[in-house]
């Protein structure tokens, strides 16, 4: 298995993404392939205590690097000298088996759909993040590449996360849960009444397992593997998830340090407060895998540290062994929705 990073995307790169890099290798067995300036990767290469780069791990040169700044749309065409560029062209060659990055979410989604292209028959990727819940986990999708949907792509979210919880996260009957603003059929606006129809007239199909409309507290408590939702609905509930465990485990911290008898409870509670700590952990995910690409991409977080780009990493090895793209282009058919005039 050998996975492709962008070295020098992300705030930063390239020490700990060849950190976590070369983690990974020594970790997971996976061979690598660190795309960015030369000396530059070498030199952190060098910092992380290796004097020549292990085998199995090499380096592509790459002069011009994706700013932030940049046009999102067109700055993997404008800058194609630049690391993301350069490996997005290796993975759509087969020089590698999946690409991860820590760059500009919008243009590694640009590169990845007119360089790498999506899958035969769907119609826009969706990006799909694992999250914990008080079941085990669950995959929102979508979270943020289309913030304006139609009931077809909801339609294939559904599919995609299903086709990703079977293969990726374990579950054998993944049940499919529509984010809207209550769990009755009606509730909602044109969209989520049009995509609720399609999801359902696909559970009785028998492709998928639609268990209706589900709000953001139950999707947390676990009543669903599978959230669909529209990008801009989908990133809101993700970024509050966040930001929601990020201020309870700071409040908690601040309870536990009052007094010397919260202390001494601290002590009591510190391995499953540690464990609470890491399930919460965005770092742990590591990163969320653009579906519906042809080729594994993932996106890690701009401010990955080493441990967050090695789990992403691993995310990235095990979506490429997972069969996950072969199932959606052996059912790519089933996931559209003709219109009046291909009808015609």
């Amino acid at each position: 298995m050998k996975i492709i990073v962008d070295a020098m995307g992300g705030d930063n790169a390239p020490q700990a993404l060849v950190q976590g890099a070369l983690e990974a290798h020594r970790l997971h067995g996976v061979e690598i392939i660190l795309v960015g300036r030369a000396e530059e990767v070498l030199r952190a290469v060098e910092a992380c205590g290796e004097k020549t780069l292990p085998a199995g791990v090499e380096v592509r040169d790459a002069r011009e690097v994706v700013e932030i700044a940049d046009d999102p749309a067109t700055a993997f065409k404008v800058k194609k000298d630049s690391s993301l560029t350069v490996g997005l062209t290796l993975l759509k060659e087969g020089a590698g088996d999946a690409f991860a990055s820590a760059g500009s979410t919008g243009a590694l989604l640009s590169g990845a759909t007119l360089l790498v292209k999506r899958i035969r028959g769907i119609r826009r990727a969706a990006m799909g993040p694992v999250f914990p819940t008080a079941a085990g986990q669950a995959i929102l999708c979508d979270c943020g590449a289309n913030a304006e949907c139609t009931p077809e792509y909801l339609l294939q979210f559904a599919y995609l996360g299903s086709y990703y919880a079977k293969r990726v996260l374990g579950v054998a009957e993944p049940r499919v849960g529509l984010l809207n603003i209550g769990a009755e059929a009606e509730k909602g606006d044109t969209l989520r009444h049009e995509a609720y129809a399609l999801l359902r007239e696909a559970d009785a199909a028998g492709r998928i397992r639609f268990v209706g409309n589900i709000e953001a507290n139950t999707a947390m408590e676990g009543q669903a593997d599978v959230v669909v939702a529209d990008g801009f609905s989908g990133n809101i509930m993700l970024k509050c998830m966040e930001g929601t465990s990020g201020f309870l485990l700071h409040q908690l911290k601040s309870v536990f340090l009052s007094s010397l008898l919260t202390k001494l409870g601290a002590l009591l509670v510190k391995r499953d407060l540690g464990a609470l700590k890491k399930e919460l952990d965005p770092r742990e995910s590591g990163g969320t895998p653009f579906l519906g690409i042809s080729r594994p991409v993932i996106k890690a977080h701009g401010s990955s540290d080493a441990r967050a780009v090695c789990n992403a990493i691993l995310r990235a090895k095990e979506y490429a062994e997972s069969g996950f793209i072969a199932d959606v282009e052996a059912n790519a058919a089933l996931m559209r929705v003709e219109r009046p005039a291909e009808k015609a």
